[in-house]
């Protein structure tokens, strides 16, 4: 299996990405055989001169251009074209790899394997998908960016895409899928929402009904289907919520000895928590629905977060997961 990484795009840098990759590959629980990393090849080479990579299957592509995190996406794809996200894609499309991972301008990213690899066959837009932590373990919340304006069709075929991916990666037989609403009663909402629980109801699939801002975290259901505006809204809000929680914590530990002694015998369990709800755990967003296995990491990417964007890359990979999203899509034509 080979995977291509744009190096270039990431808040934090080349380093982080690089450090990341070299995990990914000396642990290669996935079978990796060869990564490529794409961007400024006299950056790359210095990072990479940092460690010991004797025998290690990667490979440098060049790329003389970054686009940056505030350009405009389209724009800057279509101006620069030999950027690493451009060039990254234009790999994939070439089957040089079978997945590509970055750190990278999402709406970059989106817009490359847009114009470079189109969507798979009945998809009428690709959604991005993320893993959001439940007290039961894990749900996924997609569309979280891709697609501010929506339809019925388009939310209708996100269900089907959250499907796949709680099936074959998280391993849920017959996932539950919920309506993101604002509330749980058939009727309410908006006319997208109403149209979309119409389709829904129709089907074989394990559709709950709508449900709750609060179900969310709560682990009612497996999967949870918005517009993107709605569930890019939702993500940051949550990213923003632990961090502070986690910081508030930090404050009050520190202010007297007994709150210190009560944190070190709760280690363990601060621990655990601080793991479930690290985004570096899962690595990456899954952009379903293109011709391609696309993950788009967090932009404050860490080593850790890249090494685990390669492992679910593999895995999108291993299950064939565009193949199956076809399928259903296929197999759900007429509903909407």
């Amino acid at each position: 299996m080979r995977i291509i990484v744009d190096a270039m795009g990431g808040d934090k840098g080349p380093s982080v990405v690089v450090k990341g990759v070299i995990e990914a590959v000396l642990e290669n629980e996935n079978k990796i055989e060869e990564v490529l990393i794409v961007g400024k090849k006299e950056v790359l080479l210095k990072e990479l001169d940092k460690h010991k990579i004797d025998g290690l299957p990667i490979q440098i592509i060049h790329a003389s251009e970054v686009i940056g995190m505030e350009e405009a996406p389209a724009a800057a794809v279509r101006t620069k074209k030999d950027s690493s996200i451009v060039i990254a894609m234009k790999l994939l499309k070439e089957k040089k790899a079978e997945a590509i991972v970055s750190p990278g301008n999402t709406g970059a990213v989106m817009a490359a394997a847009l114009f470079n690899l189109g969507r798979l066959k009945g998809v009428t837009r690709p959604a991005i998908a993320t893993l959001i932590p439940t007290n039961r373990t894990m749900s996924i919340l997609l569309d979280v960016g891709a697609n501010v304006d929506c339809r019925p069709k388009h939310l209708f075929q996100f269900a089907l895409m959250g499907q796949i991916y709680a099936e074959y990666i998280l391993g849920i037989k017959n996932p539950s899928i919920g309506l993101l609403n604002i509330g749980e009663e058939e009727g309410k909402g908006c006319g997208l929402t109403n149209e979309t629980y119409s389709l829904l109801k129709n089907t074989s699939l394990n559709f709950i009904g709508n449900v709750e801002g609060k179900d969310i975290i709560n682990g009612k259901v497996d999967v949870v289907i918005c517009d993107g505006f709605v569930g890019n809204v939702v993500l940051k809000f949550g990213e923003s919520l632990i961090e502070t929680i986690l910081e508030f914590l930090r404050r009050e530990i520190s202010k007297s000895i007994r709150h210190k002694i009560g944190a070190f015998l709760l280690k363990p369990a601060f621990k655990a928590l601080k793991k479930k709800l690290d985004h570096q755990e899962y690595g990456g967003a899954p952009l379903m629905g293109v011709k391609g296995n696309c993950i788009i990491c967090h932009g404050n990417s860490t080593s850790k977060s890249i090494q685990s964007a390669l492992k679910m890359a593999s895995m999108f990979v291993k299950q064939e997961i565009n193949n199956h999203i076809e399928e259903s899509i296929k197999e759900y034509s007429g509903v909407a």
